[in-house]
């Protein structure tokens, strides 16, 4: 039996004041109030905010590993790493490559996600729960640096392929509203039980509210590989900032998107639809060098990855993004929590599982001061 006290817990609806948490066997027994007088827990953080572990819909990788190498060896390294900053779920992201190749990682992630006792824990380990396919249905224009020789148009068939490789485990895709056939895939995938999220596209407002129609409920990384707004045609981005109902990623690192971007996406999507990614690859927590991303070389230096002379991810934690969001905005630290708990779980339908602290669900939490700093990581209830 395990207690953790702090000043106060949000629990991904409410704050408490003095909560007391206790653990048994890696899950939440029991939260409450302290009673005046009460002991301090056996880690007790007097000056944070106990909350939910955060979320990431949207990694690549971490710790020299890439999720597309799909080795137990490789999840474990990233897990580890993951759950030392904060992150108690991912979504294992892939990145454009032959397609021979993607299915193959498909296949690898599948089964450690379906045998997660296979990948390695020595310490805390977070695990993914699903996977994320950003591409290969995406424009050339707006690639970015996934390799354009391996961008296919949107095809039922190779997305059908793609799903069954998954196990049905993939969760989220990135899709191009404007290639022809992507808003019969948008529909044909939703149907699935993937979750389409528009992005890296050229697309105009009226090709973006047809994928909608569709049922895309998301947008990947929002102003990055997308349209610029124009006051004539406001395409992609001026339909993504303007519809209430969409979730909407944002990489919140200081050089993906400006401080004062982040305020405007901040103001335009709110508490509700808000979501902060990484968009990590394998030199997150690396010294600078050179690292892998899916099939192509990365150079790191000075918290900026780069390839062929375009941004290629980040190096980036939750944990650092929220911090980053508190101190670019001026948020309130409990709104800001929703946008790496609640609002992923929510959009991914993994709510059950994510983004809350419950008694009875596993022990995941974290303590983060009022600027948003992470004080402490709580995997399966040990820290991390």
């Amino acid at each position: 039996m395990r207690t953790i006290t702090a000043a106060k817990l949000w629990d991904g609806t409410t704050l408490l004041d003095n909560p007391v948490i206790t653990i048994d066997d890696g899950h939440i027994a029991s939260i409450a109030a302290r009673a005046s007088g009460e002991p301090d827990g056996e880690h007790h953080f007097p000056a944070a905010t106990l909350a939910p572990a955060f979320f990431d819909v949207h990694i690549h990788g971490s710790a020299g590993h890439d999720v597309m190498e799909a080795t137990p060896e490789a999840l474990g390294a990233i897990g580890r790493f993951l759950a030392s900053r904060g992150t108690g779920s991912f979504l294992a992201t892939t990145v454009t490559a032959p397609l021979d190749m993607t299915l193959r990682a498909l296949d690898g992630l599948a089964s450690l996600i379906d045998h997660p006792g296979s990948i390695p824990s020595n310490g805390p380990t977070t695990k993914p729960i699903g996977i994320h396919l950003e591409g290969p249905f995406l424009s050339h224009a707006k690639c970015g640096v996934q390799p354009k020789e391996h961008l296919l148009a949107p095809d039922i068939s190779t997305f059908d392929k793609l799903y069954e490789a998954a196990g049905g485990h993939a969760r989220l895709m990135t899709l191009a509203p404007e290639l022809p056939g992507a808003i019969e895939l948008a529909a044909h995938a939703t149907a699935r039980g993937v979750r389409v999220s528009v992005g890296h596209s050229d697309a105009t407002a009226a090709e973006t509210r047809a994928a909608l129609a569709a049922g895309a409920v998301s947008a990947t990384h929002t102003f990055n590989a997308m349209r610029a707004l124009d006051h004539h045609e406001p395409g992609i981005l001026g339909t993504v900032l303007t519809t209430e109902s969409l979730f909407a990623e944002l990489i919140c690192d200081g050089i993906h998107t400006d401080p004062a971007i982040v305020d405007l996406w901040w103001h335009a999507k709110g508490s509700e639809r808000g979501i902060l990614i990484t968009d990590a690859m394998s030199a997150a927590g690396m010294p600078d060098g050179e690292y892998r991303l899916g099939g192509f070389a990365v150079q790191v230096a000075n918290g900026r990855a780069m390839a062929r002379g375009v941004l290629a991810g980040s190096v980036l934690t939750l944990d650092c993004a929220l911090a980053n969001f508190t101190r670019f905005t001026g948020a309130p630290l409990e709104q800001s929590l929703r946008l790496l708990t609640v609002n992923p779980a929510a959009m991914t339908g993994f709510a059950n599982q994510a983004g809350s602290l419950q008694a009875g669900q596993p022990a995941n939490l974290v303590a983060v001061d009022a600027q948003g700093k992470l004080v402490a990581s709580f995997h399966n209830g040990e820290p991390a």
